[in-house]
């Protein structure tokens, strides 16, 4: 009967399109799978038609077996609720299809997870990894995955896994600069978690830059990042002794203190307070969120880690992180 599985074609293979095409089967192999080395484009233009012509698939399985890869990346967060984290994790994920790799997602939650992780032995082969969250440290990472390719995206690096951070003193700088320059004498500072070694740096920087500029910082006031938080602590700013800026390590977080404190900010300008975020989403370009932010050059960031993803060997030596500057942006509540 036609059509039966008895009596259906075989499917095509690498050979019949690299015959059909007229090229070498390693030829066809460097069109088809866009490996390192290169290829002509009339050559890759016929593969590409003859393996249209054919019907010709890519099994994905048989190939790691041939190339010792999967075009796997593993990206390991905390979670994905911040709106940073949104701005941030569609243009990785969109960069890495980019360059012929697709992302596994794991939360981790906690550092109970990643050793619930290592005991279950729950791990993926993966060409590499990229380590958002503060929970997991570089060694773990390795032994998760069984590999050397892991990259530091959380401070927690070693001299096996390199690493990319933003250099936040010069944007931190900067926006306590502006903040004098307009006259603020005190401040106040709503930070992240704790746990975070970033975000112990950043607090850091923030004590400097502010010491600096001769601002007292009068108020520390222990946050999570988020919106939520941000409400709680704009509502602790109402009485009379509001500090002159307020400082915010993230911007969900100068979100919330801003529309909770609406009446302090008649068309986003400053009455009582002025206000700083950290992140510089894209949200802040609408008009209903005219804050001032430090922010850094997502695309560079990201284009460090594409670097790595193509060439995790030849990547910039661990111990010295990988950095990418930031910059202050003034808005309106500056």
């Amino acid at each position: 009967m036609a059509g039966s599985p008895e009596h259906r074609l075989p499917a095509p293979t690498i050979d019949d399109v690299a015959r059909l095409a007229g090229v070498s089967r390693a030829t066809a192999s460097r069109a088809l799978f866009s490996e390192k080395r290169p290829v002509s484009a009339l050559n890759r233009e016929r593969v590409l038609a003859a393996a249209d012509q054919l019907g010709y698939r890519i099994n994905p399985m048989a190939r790691s077996l041939t190339t010792k890869t999967v075009d796997l990346v593993a990206v390991l967060v905390n979670h994905i609720h911040d709106l940073s984290d949104l701005d941030l994790f569609d243009l990785l994920i969109a960069e890495t299809q980019a360059v012929g790799k697709q992302v596994i997602l794991i939360r981790i939650g906690s550092g109970d997870r990643v050793e619930e992780f290592l005991r279950r032995g729950i791990a993926y082969h993966v060409d590499a990894a990229l380590v958002f969250s503060d929970f997991a440290d570089a060694g773990t990472v390795r032994r998760l995955f069984h590999s050397d390719h892991v990259l530091m995206l959380n401070g927690r690096h070693d001299r096996l896994s390199p690493a990319i951070m933003p250099d936040e003193a010069t944007g931190i700088g900067a926006a306590a600069a502006d903040a004098a320059a307009k006259g603020v004498r005190t401040a106040a500072l709503v930070t992240g978690r704790a746990s975070s070694l970033v975000e112990q740096a950043r607090i850091d920087l923030y004590h400097q830059a502010l010491a600096r500029c001769g601002i007292e910082l009068r108020r520390t006031i222990r946050g999570d990042y988020s919106y939520a938080s941000g409400r709680d602590a704009g509502n602790l700013m109402a009485g009379p002794d509001a500090p002159d800026a307020v400082f915010c390590t993230s911007d969900a977080t100068a979100m919330g203190i801003l529309d909770a404190r609406r009446e302090d900010f008649p068309e986003g300008q400053p009455r009582r307070f002025r206000l700083y975020g950290f992140d510089n989403i894209s949200l802040l370009e609408f008009g209903a969120y005219p804050i001032s932010s430090i922010g850094y050059d997502k695309a560079a960031y990201l284009g460090e880690m594409m670097r790595f993803l193509r060439d995790p060997e030849g990547f910039a030596p661990a111990g010295s992180p990988v950095l990418v500057p930031t910059r202050f942006v003034a808005r309106a509540t500056g």
